[in-house]
């Protein structure tokens, strides 16, 4: 049965949401004609876009008994997770061959790496870099030739932003392609000890260099259980993937198998095959609860308490971060996986990964079965199962059996009879210094609470002069402001990270406090993030001084700070940050236009 609190959840948001979801769905319906859409174009029109095909594919093309499949990748050279998606075009096309159905490379994306920007300035493009991406993905499929749509992308803002904007087009069939992670490299409790040594001026940069490379070594998806590795449990728990696809290997005969597999599947869903399922059938109010009890279960990427919010009101619904909050208060952590443990996602794939832990949340009435995927209407139950190569050679070069029906280890991935804690990793903090959310699934519980003095920076540059100087030793709460969308787009601030965690291993009790964001990333230190109001929207955040009192409280839900004058004191202005240089200055229109962090941070107006 399922879980009172997923259902009240669910119900509330349903209600909530009854409006502007009628309204999407209007939308959906009259973009959705009973005829193949390339009848409604000239001659001229359909010349024009099957000019550089094959002679087979203009005959399929004209006929209007084929599928077309438009394809929009965030292929990059230069991203580890993006790199093997140069030779996907290939297969899909030659699967579609397959299916009978046509493949078009419809458009690329926009893909930045988090990675290569974290702590410079062109950090502050990337949440922007979502919404670019939705854009792109509208104007690759604004051509009215296409009867479904493959999604090839992985990192940190590029999923969210392709489902954002292929929602958009919610009338036709949707199907995410995940590329793999990379094997596992160097661990990563090895890499963070030499980024700790070399903040401390122990090594060189040789040395940190040498460590990273060996964490960060092929093609393929970090393996740390950070946004991007949140972004595939995400779809494949929503039903945009096939079961069991997402933590395959790249460059692997199981990874181009499933490629073309899900090529077939998604040929069978439009409207020329045989189970027409359009996006808008599968993107509800059930399959975004899935998606935040996944989450919550494996400890994910503080991201998607912004990405899910703008996912959600692209299809008309409405969710809130006390809906994470409530839900993470009945959702066990079921997964350990780096920076939450020690494992990476390698390690969770071989404990049982995502066909487990779908049985182990379902087996608890904790997700919603009754949902349609893109297997069509099997429910959720599909998603227990693994595929394999079929022995016997039939046509179907991949067959799905049950997965595992216990962890292989349970130190990485748990039984819902023994989780790793009874709760989810994400709550929400409210107080008087506004609305924010802390990951705690890797806060030790000794560093969930604590009282201390505040130390309020405008960048996170700053920390790393106050630590060189000997300033920070002694318990404080970092407050990193007018970091917000509006101020400069929300960067991620991990940069403070190895500092922060020098002063905790040394025995100081230290937090964070920001209206940045940290990411999945986020680990061991306190951080409330997301605060909101932000500062420049006149946020309390923005009227702390150097040695305020701040209590941060996780257990209690809590984020106060403690001064008899705080409420009548005025707002203390930034420091007018530059918005100039590394593309910045072209963002100005998405600053003035950005809605709050628990709105989804997000420049369209739903």
């Amino acid at each position: 049965m399922l879980h009172s609190t997923i259902e009240s959840v669910t119900d509330r948001i349903h209600e909530r949401s009854h409006d502007s979801r009628k309204r999407y769905l209007d939308k959906v319906d009259t973009a959705s004609q009973q005829e193949v859409s390339r009848k409604r174009l000239s001659c001229g029109n359909i010349a024009h876009a099957m000019a550089a095909c094959n002679d087979e594919g203009k005959s399929l093309l004209a006929s209007d008994r084929a599928a077309n499949l438009g394809i929009v990748s965030a292929y990059n050279e230069m991203l580890s997770a993006h790199q093997p998606y140069v030779d996907f075009p290939d297969i899909i096309k030659r699967a579609a061959r397959d299916a009978n159905a046509v493949a078009q490379f419809a458009g690329g994306v926009p893909a930045m790496c988090d990675g290569v920007t974290q702590g410079r300035d062109g950090m502050e493009l990337s949440l922007f870099s979502r919404d670019v991406i939705a854009m792109a993905t509208g104007v690759a499929l604004s051509h009215d030739m296409f009867d479904g749509v493959l999604c090839l992308g992985v990192c940190d803002k590029i999923v969210p932003g392709l489902l954002i904007g292929a929602l958009s087009f919610g009338h036709l069939p949707t199907v995410f392609i995940p590329a793999g992670p990379m094997p596992s490299g160097l661990p990563n409790k090895e890499k963070i000890r030499v980024r700790q040594l070399y903040a401390e001026g122990k090594v060189g940069r040789d040395a940190l260099l040498k460590a990273e490379s060996e964490s960060y070594h092929s093609p393929g998806t970090c393996t740390f259980y950070g946004t991007a590795n949140s972004n595939q449990m995400l779809m494949e728990i929503m039903g945009l993937h096939l079961p069991g696809s997402s933590f395959i290997n790249p460059g692997t005969e199981m990874r181009d198998a499933l490629t073309a597999a899900a090529v077939k599947q998604l040929a069978k869903i439009t409207k020329q095959g045989d189970a027409f399922t359009p996006l808008a059938d599968i993107v509800n109010e059930r399959s975004l609860v899935n998606a935040i009890v996944g989450l919550l279960a494996t400890g994910g990427s503080t991201n998607h308490a912004i990405h899910l919010i703008a996912i959600a009101r692209a299809a008309g619904i409405l969710i809130n971060w006390q809906d994470m909050s409530e839900l993470s208060s009945v959702v066990p952590l079921l997964c350990r996986i780096y920076p939450n443990g020690e494992a990476d996602v390698n390690h969770f794939q071989a404990a049982g990964g995502m066909p487990l832990l779908v049985r182990e949340l379902l087996s608890g009435g904790l997700l919603h079965d009754e949902v349609k995927t893109i297997l069509g209407q099997g429910g959720l139950t599909a998603y227990c199962s693994e595929p394999f190569f079929n022995p016997d050679g039939a046509d179907e070069l991949l067959e799905w059996k049950p997965g595992p029906s216990a962890s292989a280890d349970p130190q990485v991935l748990a039984s819902i009879k023994t989780p790793f804690s009874p709760e989810g990793g994400l709550k929400l903090l409210t107080g008087n210094l506004g609305r924010s959310i802390i990951k705690v699934s890797a806060v030790a519980t000794s560093h969930q609470k604590l009282r201390a003095p505040a130390v309020v920076l405008s960048h996170q540059d700053e920390l790393k002069e106050k630590f060189e100087a000997g300033e920070l030793e002694r318990d404080f709460v970092a407050v990193v402001r007018y970091q917000g969308p509006k101020a400069n787009g929300m960067p991620e601030l991990h940069k403070l990270m190895p500092y922060l965690g020098i002063l905790q291993d040394r025995g100081f009790k230290v937090a964070l406090v920001t209206d940045g964001r940290m990411s999945g990333a986020s680990g061991k230190i306190p951080a409330a993030i997301h605060v909101s109001p932000e500062a420049l929207d006149q946020g309390p955040i923005a009227k702390l001084r150097d040695g305020d009192t701040i209590e941060l409280d996780a257990e209690a839900g809590a984020l106060n700070v403690h001064a008899a004058d705080f409420d009548s004191r005025a707002v203390i202005p930034g420091d007018g940050q530059p918005t100039q240089g590394m593309g910045r200055e072209m963002f100005q229109v998405f600053r003035n236009q950005v809605s709050a962090a628990e709105d989804g941070a997000s420049v369209f107006q739903q």
